[in-house]
């Protein structure tokens, strides 16, 4: 059977409601997802949410819920803003569903099996908001938390460990034998220093007494999952690995898992083990984003900093959003919001670049030709033969904005090409043919940018394919079809509105 191309978000956990920094994992896979479809490509797009833990069972407590009836609540606010965004997602996998629960317990049993867990008191500082247990040699000043600066509380009790620790240098040559393990190059680098450090085994398991809202582990009636073995198995769950071998087997490995850099450690430490020890490859690559900042401050609640993707949506527009968090910064590192920055973005290369491009040809071909596209040669419009292999290097390397800026050099090339052949004075000669030639060019050129724009900004991209007169869907096209003659001499375009209307600063 033939591999898929599978991509996948980390599952989102459902404490608060969805952040910028959701939506940008969530908007970037769509983008690859959709590129990977338009090259022929069968993908499967997985995203979804983690629903379990202490964290989750405290929220609920205070606000007088069950914790299923209040992760119930908020699920749909998720769905809700990737239906809002056009996240064309394939499966949409929640830690509370049987069909995960089934697998996560599988793999506890096989893991405790083979020897793997073992039961052990643990005595230490354990972070409630980060789920996680910290030896004292890794502690910031003050016993807080080296990843939230939270404190931490000193807790003894018993669980099961697993005993990573024992495959701390299969990891490490696994890394550095595979130098598209981990991208960015810089974050390979940190989980390479990372495992210089002896690696403590990790703890399992929660016992019931503290916590009772997880997956229940199966050789131990006192004990739950901790959440994020829990949550890491989705991505071998939802793919089929127990429900359907077959399916799995044209799934996995995975092609790449996006996350935040913040969970960068358990996707490249702890998964990559988890799965090794199971017998199982691990991912082909797990790319690490950065975070969007206001000013040089992390977005966070306490601060009432954080920018709400449906505010931005509402005064802005899916699209221009969509643009923004894939062009103006390059993937990989951290970016500075304001809206500022994304009125600029939207004034410039959407409504001028672009949206004068479409307007512009559009008008021309209704006084000259009454709308009706004239005879021409179809093909690639002014674009080169590099062009396409030229996104795909990007592509692959997730580069959205790399991709994004070829794309909008043949937009302004378009418009280059207007004011150089001026169309406006060959129409005075009288003679059609070469003013056929010269809008049939612009409108083969806007076939090309509508489908190679298509993955980032899906609703415009569709719009000008329907404008110009093209009648097969875009969504079903593909990059094969760039050089068919899709602008059918006689089809009828439709102007419309204006695409994007400028935002006055």
């Amino acid at each position: 059977m033939t591999k898929r191309f599978y991509v996948t978000t980390p599952l989102y956990y459902v404490n608060a409601a969805p952040h910028i920094g959701h939506s940008y994992t969530n908007v970037a896979a769509d983008c690859l997802a959709r590129y990977h479809r338009l090259k022929g490509e069968e993908v499967f797009f997985l995203t979804g949410t983690d629903e379990h833990g202490q964290k989750l069972a405290l929220q609920a407590k205070e606000e007088h819920l069950e914790p299923k009836a209040f992760v119930d609540r908020m699920v749909p606010r998720f769905k809700a803003l990737w239906e809002r965004l056009s996240i064309s997602y394939d499966d949409f996998i929640r830690t509370t569903e049987e069909r995960h629960k089934k697998v996560v317990q599988t793999l506890l049993t096989e893991l405790y099996a083979k020897g793997e867990l073992y039961e052990d008191t643990y005595k230490g500082w354990y972070c409630t908001p980060c789920e996680t247990f910290w030896p004292k040699n890794q502690l910031e000043e003050g016993n807080t938390c080296p990843d939230c600066q939270r404190p931490l509380e000193e807790i003894a009790e018993k669980n099961y460990f697993f005993k990573i620790s024992k495959y701390q240098e299969w990891l490490k040559s696994y890394i550095q034998s595979h130098d598209d393990f981990i991208l960015p190059e810089s974050r390979r680098n940190e989980m390479l220093s990372f495992l210089e450090n002896p690696l403590s085994d990790l703890c399992l398991t929660r016992p019931k007494e503290r916590l009772t809202w997880g997956i229940p582990v199966p050789f131990s009636q006192d004990h739950v999952t901790y959440v994020w073995f829990d949550a890491l198995v989705n991505y071998i769950s939802a793919a089929g690995y127990l429900a359907d071998p077959a399916r799995f087997k044209t799934l996995w490995p995975a092609d790449v898992h996006l996350v935040g850099k913040d969970i960068l450690r358990h996707h490249a430490v702890y998964w990559p083990i988890m799965l090794h020890a199971a017998g199982l490859e691990p991912p082909q690559r797990i790319f690490a984003h950065g975070w969007w900042k206001v000013g040089e401050e992390k977005m966070s609640k306490s601060k009432g900093n954080v920018v709400d993707p449906l505010e931005m949506i509402e005064k802005y527009g899916v699209d221009p959003y969509r643009y923004f968090l894939l062009r103006e910064v390059p993937f990989g590192l951290d970016g500075i919001f304001s809206e500022e920055a994304l009125i600029t973005r939207l004034n410039n290369d959407l409504a001028n670049d672009l949206g004068n491009l479409v307007y512009r040809t559009l008008t021309m071909m209704e006084k000259y030709f009454g709308g009706k596209i004239p005879e021409g040669k179809g093909g690639k419009g002014l674009t080169n033969g590099n062009l396409l292999k030229s996104i795909d290097e990007k592509m692959e390397r997730l580069q959205f904005d790399g991709a994004l800026v070829v794309i909008w050099d043949l937009i302004r090339g378009a418009n280059r090409f207007i004011e150089e052949s001026a169309p406006w004075k060959i129409a005075k000669a009288k003679d059609t043919k070469p003013l056929s030639s010269v809008l049939y060019t612009l409108l083969d050129t806007l076939k090309m940018v509508s489908l190679l724009a298509y993955p980032f900004i899906p609703a415009t991209a569709e719009k000008i394919w329907n404008q110009i007169g093209i009648q097969k869907k875009i969504s079903e096209s593909s990059f094969r079809q760039l050089e068919e003659p899709l602008i059918q001499p006689g089809a009828t375009v439709r102007k419309g509105e204006i695409l994007y209307q400028k935002v006055e600063t």
